[in-house]
């Protein structure tokens, strides 16, 4: 019974606001008007100057996938007229993102202050289309201002524990477009794969990304599957990637971990090791699959003694990774990581200690600080400046680290106080890989986080003083794939959460509402069986959202 009622609620809602604004993340401003613009085969997408034409293809490359409808593209200045969807830069405004949005009967006007700006003017679009096939092409006449709350709008994809292939990884550069964010935060090596190849040390994809199976199960595992789990991305593959990203107006910020998470790179470089001659070890409840002697790259998951030894060796081993790094992205960030970077070989290490000694530090923490401080200095000597999670505060921060908060707030309060800017990434609601329902019919690493909860996250702590809440750049999601090996349970940890986050991030906290929210979402769902995204249903399920059903 409860079912066939939540079932009427859904539909009553999609019927009732089938001539309403349902846009997420939701606009500044909306005024509606009366009827609508019609999107047919003599529409013409209209395009002021070469950023304009990006989003004019983008948005026809849209309407022929989905619907099956092409449209025509010209540049401003031929004479036009009828039936076109008009885009131009109101302002040549680099340091906003707003944009304006003019649906009548007649024609569409859409006007950024910059590129990005018509970018999400498109997106907006997208959204106002019907979500059945079937429909005439219908945008409703309306009247929209835009812009973004936060500068950082992100997400995270782990390829180190699963790999992804090249043609996803453009999908979920879509994913991010769609709901106009602007970071793709890629995770290219940890302890279980190294994914990039980096021409000076071959080994690092000939060895480091592949291993020879994976637990099976919740850790410690029931098991080993003894399949080989592996693959890489080609420097050319990578630039075409950074080239996809770039025409949505998407950042791509690479992450290399350091010092910790380095089993791959020690697999196939064994004097980076603090420990060259000691085989790898793995935990002792998890099966291992294939040779124990020597090193290799880790089966399971968790977090390993062996790390980077900060030798000379080393330091230029990771300079010459970050030069070919920085050949590839563009980015002003590189992430380096810094994450649970475990103590126990450099406190075996009698070169660590005496190094400890010669540098006047403290104590091992202040060994991790000089080694991420003498890796910002090299990367700020070229331009860039780095990322980290929040454990690089220990020890000392580097001078110049922006940080990336993923323990809770506390890190980057701490951060923000010390003026250092943050991205703030808290597990608890913004960990994509965490259980969004209590009937889960697979494998997760744990926790609880509903598309209630990410709605609710505020990026500015509450316990941040006022005059620090500026360096909060924004925020991000994170998608860890210890136990997830394809693209479609991607999507279905993804979605409903990501459009609860895009929300979060874009519009102004005064505007968010989660019972309006709540009716976008309904119609985002049909939305989502339009673009064949593998959503969770969880939102459906009473011990969920026991209101869903009122």
């Amino acid at each position: 019974m409860r079912k066939i009622v939540l079932l009427v609620l859904v539909m009553n809602t999609l019927l009732t606001h089938a001539q309403e604004i349902n846009i997420i993340p939701k606009p500044v401003s909306v005024t509606v008007g009366v009827g609508s613009f019609t999107i047919n085969a003599n529409t013409k997408i209209v395009a002021k100057g070469t950023e304009c034409l990006k989003s004019a293809h983008f948005l026809a490359d849209y309407l022929r996938s989905v619907y099956g409808v092409s449209v025509g593209i010209v540049e401003s200045g031929s004479n036009q007229s009828g039936n076109t969807i008009n885009l131009s830069e109101a302002r040549k405004d680099e340091t906003h993102t707003r944009y304006s949005l003019t649906v009548s009967g007649k024609n569409v006007q859409i006007k950024g202050d910059n590129g990005a700006g018509v970018f999400y003017g498109i997106q907006s679009i997208i959204q106002l289309l019907p979500v059945d096939k079937s429909s005439p092409l219908f945008i409703p006449q309306v009247n929209i201002l835009d812009s973004a709350r936060f500068a950082y709008r992100g997400m995270m994809l782990d390829v180190s524990r699963h790999f992804f292939p090249i043609s996803f990884v453009k999908q979920f550069i879509d994913f991010i477009a769609l709901y106009k964010m602007n970071t793709f935060h890629w995770h290219l090596t940890d302890d279980q794969g190294w994914r990039i190849e980096i021409k000076k040390y071959p080994k690092l994809t000939e060895i480091g990304s592949h291993r020879n199976g994976t637990i099976i199960g919740r850790y410690p595992g029931k098991g080993n599957d003894g399949q080989t789990e592996g693959g890489f991305y080609t420097q050319d593959q990578i630039r075409e990637i950074v080239k996809y990203a770039a025409a949505r107006y998407i950042t791509v910020v690479p992450e290399i971990e350091m010092p910790g998470h380095s089993s791959a790179a020690i697999a196939a470089y064994p004097q980076l090791s603090c420990f060259p001659e000691e085989s790898t070890k793995h935990p002792e409840k998890t099966a291992w699959n294939g040779p124990t002697e020597g090193k290799q790259v880790q089966q399971a998951w968790g977090v390993f003694e062996d790390v980077y030894a900060p030798t000379e060796y080393t330091f230029h081993f990771l300079q010459d990774v970050m030069d070919e790094v920085m050949q590839l992205f563009p980015s002003k960030y590189i992430h380096v990581g810094g994450d649970e970077c475990p103590k126990e070989s450099w406190k075996r290490s009698a070169f660590c200690q005496q190094l400890i000694k010669d540098k006047g530090l403290k104590d091992e923490h202040g060994l991790q600080s000089y080694f991420i401080q003498r890796i910002e200095k090299y990367l700020n000597s070229k331009g860039r400046r780095i990322i980290g999670w929040d454990e690089i505060l220990e020890g000392g921060l580097a001078p110049n680290a922006t940080v990336m908060s993923w323990r809770g707030e506390e890190g980057g309060i701490e951060a923000a106080k010390q003026k250092h800017q943050v991205i703030m990434t808290p597990g608890a609601w913004v960990y994509f890989d965490h259980t969004q329902t209590k009937h889960e019919d697979s494998v997760t690493i744990g926790g609880y986080t509903t598309v209630q909860k990410v709605y609710g996250y505020e990026p500015v702590p509450k316990l941040l003083p006022e005059e620090n809440a500026h360096y909060v750049l924004g925020a991000q999601a994170n998608l860890w794939t210890e136990y997830i090996s394809n693209a479609a349970k991607v999507e279905y940890m993804l979605f409903p959460r990501m459009s609860a986050l895009s929300e979060v991030l874009w519009s102004a906290k005064s505007q968010r509402n989660w019972d309006d929210f709540e009716k976008r979402l309904l119609v985002q769902f049909k939305r989502y069986e339009l673009w064949n995204f593998n959503y969770s249903k969880a939102y459906f399920d009473p011990i969920n959202n026991p209101d869903s059903a009122k």
